[in-house]
């Protein structure tokens, strides 16, 4: 059971970083094709700019667990770097039982009564041409959603390196300051 689900779960993340590069794609495109517009033809339009951010927005929130996985996340250097693996295994654990799942649950929850509330009133940007509001403020929820289930993987994965019955790579380069 806990095999597939780490299978599974990784597979979506790995999915979803795939779909969150496409749209930091799309996002850039949207925001070079705005400025040619904009310089060339002294046109502009609000959706367009606001799609850019929703695109980033909605790439942040799906690309999270991906880089979750990669072990590609941002963490304290001082402490976890010059530890020994089964130490860093145990610091990760701590981390996202104590910190991350916890945040992921925290947050995600609470932002579920602001969607439903955006998506009730058909709240649209104030501004002019502007874009329903609820569907970028429903990657909150998801994607923390997303961003937890990555965790549990995560963390069926650090008990059983450490119980000796998954091998996982350990291994941190630090990054270059």
């Amino acid at each position: 059971m806990s095999h597939f689900f780490v299978r599974w779960v990784d597979a979506l993340s790995t999915r979803l970083g795939q779909m969150a590069a496409w749209m930091l794609m799309l996002a850039c495109s949207l925001s070079a094709g705005n400025a040619v517009i904009r310089y060339t033809f002294n046109l502009g339009s609000n959706a367009w700019l606001e799609a850019q951010w929703y695109l980033f927005g909605a790439a942040v929130f799906l690309g999270a667990p991906a880089l979750l996985k990669l072990n590609e996340h941002v963490r304290v250097d001082v402490i976890y770097g010059s530890r020994e693996p089964r130490t860093r295994a145990w610091i990760d654990l701590l981390g996202l039982l104590l910190v991350l799942v916890p945040v992921c649950v925290i947050t995600g929850w609470l932002s579920i009564h602001m969607v439903h509330d955006s998506y009730v009133q058909q709240e649209v940007s104030p501004s002019a041409g502007g874009l329903l509001r609820w569907p970028i403020k429903a990657m909150i929820p998801l994607g923390f959603a997303l961003l937890a289930l990555q965790a549990v993987s995560e963390i069926i994965k650090r008990v059983g390196y450490l119980r000796g019955s998954y091998n996982m790579d350990i291994h941190y380069e630090r990054p270059l300051q």
